[in-house]
């Protein structure tokens, strides 16, 4: 039996996968790495079966979101977290949070994380943002920090798989669905893992068509979200503000390609939250507020179409 189990999902990125299995060494709890290659071709799979340490699982390109489940589905600790390959954990986190969660009896263990350049300077710290509403939190009542940042009773989230429907925004529905059912929570007041900002593709940020792909993921996440929780009488008004505040600016990103469903979107913030201020300043909200979302955004897109490349070139 293992006290901790670390799940790694990487594709093609040997380029820093052995410093995020190496983070997860050398710790005092009997720790499990766990790693999971979805069909790398860059030599990922000879090197991990040169790591003796390590429970490595091979499938075919399949996506992150298999990737986790299947490392979950292999995994034996106590307590479970999950890492990119291109992040790293910091230095004792691991101890730190088991100690934590087993002295407070904790489904889960929050906490904060630290942000890198891709020359792996720190950039800014990210801590934990104390609310006492877990799950408005969650659905954007301020900072959540991320997934890899926590640490799960394995037990706990046995019944919350990474959804396939949400594939690009998996990470945001499974914290949501893990939040609605009620774990108790402990925080750590200290980061427990290095993200890393680089120019090689991260599946949290896509362009061109997968883009709209996300956003509507996106947004279903929060449909699906608030009609449990208003199917379960928990929908407050604080949590239907917290929804507002994340979906404003989602209904710009989704107005760049579909409009009238951006509008949609936009008409929904304003039922959730009838006093919701847009919170863009200066020219943009004075437009916002004076001449409606619609507008505005065909003039920003005007803009963006006939404006901005003469100023480029």
């Amino acid at each position: 039996m293992f006290d901790v189990s670390v799940i790694i999902s990487t594709f093609n990125r040997l380029w820093c996968l052995p410093k995020a299995v190496e983070s997860c060494r050398n710790t005092i709890c009997r720790t499990e790495i766990i790693v999971v290659d979805d069909g790398s071709t860059d030599g990922t799979w000879e090197w991990l079966q040169q790591q003796e340490d390590i429970v490595a699982i091979r499938q075919a390109n399949w996506g992150q979101d298999h990737a986790l489940n299947a490392g979950f589905a292999r995994s034996q600790g106590e307590y479970v977290r999950f890492l990119d390959s291109d992040d790293w954990l910091l230095p004792g986190a691991t101890d730190a949070q088991l100690t934590l969660a087993r002295k407070e009896n904790a489904d889960v263990v929050v906490a904060g994380h630290e942000v890198y350049n891709e020359a792996e300077q720190l950039i800014r710290d990210s801590p934990w943002v104390n609310c006492d509403d877990f799950i408005a939190q969650q659905l954007g009542e301020c900072d959540s920090s991320v997934r890899h940042a926590y640490l799960f009773r394995r037990s706990f989230i046995a019944g919350i798989p990474l959804r396939q429907e949400f594939a690009f925004r998996e990470d945001r529905m499974f914290v949501i669905e893990m939040a609605m059912a009620k774990p108790k929570v402990a925080v750590y007041d200290q980061p427990t893992f290095g993200w890393r900002h680089h120019t090689q593709n991260r599946l949290q940020f896509q362009n061109g068509p997968r883009s709209v792909v996300t956003n509507y993921q996106h947004l279903q996440i929060y449909r699906k979200a608030l009609t449990l929780l208003e199917a379960q009488g928990e929908l407050t008004l604080r949590r239907k503000k917290a929804a507002a505040r994340a979906l404003w600016p989602l209904a710009h990103w989704i107005a760049y390609t579909h409009l009238d469903e951006a509008c949609e979107v936009a008409d929904w913030i304003f039922k959730l939250d009838p006093n919701f201020q847009v919170p863009e300043a200066g020219m943009l909200g004075k437009l916002y507020r004076g001449i409606g979302f619609r507008r505005t955004e065909r003039v920003l897109a005007f803009r963006r179409k006939f404006v901005a490349p003469f100023r480029r070139s």
